[in-house]
């Protein structure tokens, strides 16, 4: 009896490690496929290395009523270019700064409708999730957003993939430029890791909503003006991206 349920209990075992003990059938993948294999295929973006003086500025979770215009200001201020993250319940609710962020020149793109935690969803449930609010955007803005930002910069086989079948592209961000704002560290925190690690093709990483974010306004304010006089030029994700000559992915493949 023992030797019979042995025999059962091995195949099932391996069957969960192969596939996840939830039928993730991403887990070994995520076991098995890291940064390298996503950058390589042109599936995810965490920067673009390159000789020239070029850097995006990130805002995540917004738009915000409150800190969303103060960010843009000082990117008016500075001549500056940078892309939005935004939730579709925000713009939802706030469509008129979704509009502002694009009149003046800026850059919008997907992350999610609710700020998920995709690694929770099926599928269909994660491009749900960005058809909606891709919608929203659209409905907002006149513009088709082609760039997409997991919450939490969670990302798996399964969420690569659907993100890839809605037509998008995954942006994260480079690793020596999460300032980790949206923990409020203290303006100088948030202002020495930008600088002191800025390089060109960087992804800048910052919240323009989730609680008081004056930390990140204040740090931005500091930012723009220090890195213009070091040389740097601030730009969309997709002029960033444009650089590699790899452009957001096709629908079809």
């Amino acid at each position: 009896m023992k030797q019979t349920a042995m025999r059962l209990l091995i195949p099932l075992c391996l069957t969960l490690v192969l596939t996840g003990a939830g039928g993730d059938s991403g887990f070994a993948n995520r076991m098995e496929k890291e940064r390298k294999y996503y950058e390589d295929r042109g599936d995810v973006v965490w920067e673009v290395p390159t000789a020239q003086k070029v850097i995006a500025l990130t805002f995540d979770d917004g738009p915000d009523p409150v800190y969303t215009p103060q960010i843009l200001d000082l990117l008016k201020k500075y001549h500056a270019k940078a892309t939005f993250f935004v939730v579709g319940q925000r713009v939802m609710n706030h469509p008129e700064i979704t509009r502002r962020i694009v009149a003046e020149g800026h850059e919008v793109g997907n992350h999610t409708f609710n700020h998920a935690n995709l690694m929770r969803l099926r599928p269909e449930q994660i491009r749900h999730q960005i058809e909606k609010t891709s919608r929203l955007i659209h409905a907002a803005t006149g513009k088709h957003s082609e760039l997409f930002r997991p919450p939490g910069g969670y990302y798996n086989e399964t969420i690569v993939h659907s993100v890839r079948k809605t037509g998008h592209l995954t942006v994260m961000w480079s690793w020596h430029q999460d300032t980790r704002d949206w923990s409020n560290p203290g303006t100088d925190k948030i202002v020495n890791k930008v600088l002191n690690n800025a390089r060109g093709g960087d992804i800048v990483i910052m919240h323009d909503y989730g609680g008081n974010r004056s930390q990140t306004v204040t740090a931005v304010a500091r930012i723009l003006p220090e890195l213009a006089k070091r040389g740097y030029r601030f730009v969309s994700v997709s002029q960033l991206v444009s650089i590699r000559g790899k452009l957001p992915v096709n629908r079809s493949k």
